[in-house]
């Protein structure tokens, strides 16, 4: 056996150690880990399940052989990862990776790994971050989650059921989407929306809705300002419109509900990511219009409606974090330098089929978007999303409001027969106790 010089030594930890991922594979050595390395990782269970089958089958086996580990990669609902990494840092113990939504990172910044230095040779390599990414995942310069990607929210919608009501393109303001809808109800298609408790479909509704009518839970300073005329006109409208317009059976939906009611044909619209389309293409004979057409020739896409004060957007955000509990911090960076590499990431990324939105600039030019028109609408994402707590910042606070769905819960009172006034004067009291 070759004996390993200091010099040999040094050239390798210096690759490794400074040039990040790409030096890791152009050494053609993998980092010195401790015999028998296991690196958990926790991610949801994918609405797209060929990227879950994609990490198994190819990306993480070619991550255990170029980094000497072992890689035990675990899924479950997205409504479970934040309780696991609740009991991960109460405990000490538990995954070494975990996968969080939106802004979450923040409520546990104390307790995660710095991951500055990941995130910006990624920065670096693809563009920069959009600032959707950085502000979810970073405070003061320090990034403490690794951003992953959006899940641009768009209005899929039947482009033949809104032609019969003389919609040939989708409504621009909420009133007209009100009316398309009264019209599609009466004819049994009404607009399908969850207002259940779950993390995605329902608060990037709600939030978009009311900052399209000027409401906002706290101005650019932090104060709490949701209890004003311009929330209660939100509320009246949402309230008036459920009753027209929606599948009122919503307000029990989850993130999956509206997908399953889409492709069986029973609503004409919902806002959700692009999986609903993906999973019509993917499997034409099972998806079909009254026609016998294919469902997928019959769907676009399009942002949701604007309202007096601008049209707005929130997409599902999606990072990984490091809880500090790890014993094996460095080898979950090498992990994640190595699924965000260009090339490991454009597999998972084309595999996604557009479900998935990059962080990073660089994305917004490739061509999977080019190849099918109804996907364009979800190219640009990244530009538009805002995040929770606009104007203000998405800190650990307005993570806070967003994780105990308080934005969709005051629509959702409103809804259930409660007063407007009194749905928002409860609100703007809950988000006192936590804006203090």
């Amino acid at each position: 056996m070759t004996k390993a010089t200091r010099r040999d030594f040094l050239e390798i930890a210096g690759v490794t150690m400074g040039a990040g991922m790409a030096g890791i594979l152009a050494s053609g050595h993998a980092p010195a880990f401790a015999q028998g390395t296991t690196v958990h990782w926790l991610r949801w269970n994918d609405f797209v399940p060929a990227c879950d089958q994609l990490f198994r089958q190819q990306i993480i086996p070619a991550a255990e052989k170029a980094l000497g580990i072992k890689v035990r990669y675990e899924t479950v609902n997205g409504n479970d990862l934040q309780p696991r990494i609740t009991a991960g840092i109460q405990s000490g113990a538990g995954p070494d990776v975990m996968m969080l939504f939106n802004n979450h990172p923040h409520l546990y910044r104390a307790s995660l790994a710095d991951v500055s230095d990941v995130a910006e040779e990624v920065a670096k390599a693809q563009g920069g971050w959009y600032r959707v990414a950085s502000a979810n995942s970073s405070s003061g310069g320090k990034f403490f989650a690794i951003p992953m990607a959006l899940i641009p929210a768009m209005n899929a919608y039947r482009k033949s059921m809104f032609a019969e009501v003389g919609y040939n393109s989708f409504p621009t303001t909420w009133d007209a989407y009100r009316d398309l809808g009264k019209k599609l109800k009466a004819k049994g298609y009404p607009i399908g929306q969850s207002f259940g408790q779950s993390f995605g479909d329902p608060p990037t509704f709600a939030y978009p809705l009311l900052w399209s009518f000027g409401g906002a839970e706290i101005d650019s300073g932090g104060k709490v300002v949701i209890n004003s005329k311009e929330t209660v006109e939100a509320v009246k409208w949402m309230t008036a419109a459920w009753k027209d317009s929606f599948d009122e059976g919503g307000l029990a939906w989850d993130d999956a509900s509206n997908n399953r009611a889409f492709l069986s044909g029973t609503i004409c619209s919902t806002l959700n990511g692009a999986s609903i389309y993906i999973e019509s293409k993917r499997k034409p004979d099972q998806y079909k219009q009254a026609n016998g057409k294919p469902l997928h020739e019959d769907i676009a896409h399009a942002p949701l409606p604007g309202g007096p004060k601008g049209q707005f957007g929130f997409h599902t955000f999606t990072s990984h974090v490091i809880p500090s509990y790890s014993k094996n911090v460095k080898a979950a960076k090498d992990l994640m330098r190595f699924i965000l590499t260009s090339e490991n990431y454009a597999q998972w990324f084309e595999t996604g089929q557009g479900f998935y939105a990059p962080g990073t600039t660089s994305w917004e030019t490739h061509a999977l978007w080019k190849k099918d028109a109804a996907m364009a609408p979800f190219a640009i994402a990244g530009k538009s999303g805002l995040t929770p707590g606009y104007p203000g910042e998405p800190n650990a606070k307005a993570a806070e409001v967003l994780t105990k769905y308080l934005i969709g819960n005051m629509f959702a009172a409103a809804i259930k027969g409660q007063k407007a006034e009194d749905a928002v004067a409860a609100c703007a009291a809950a988000l006192g106790k936590i804006y203090v």
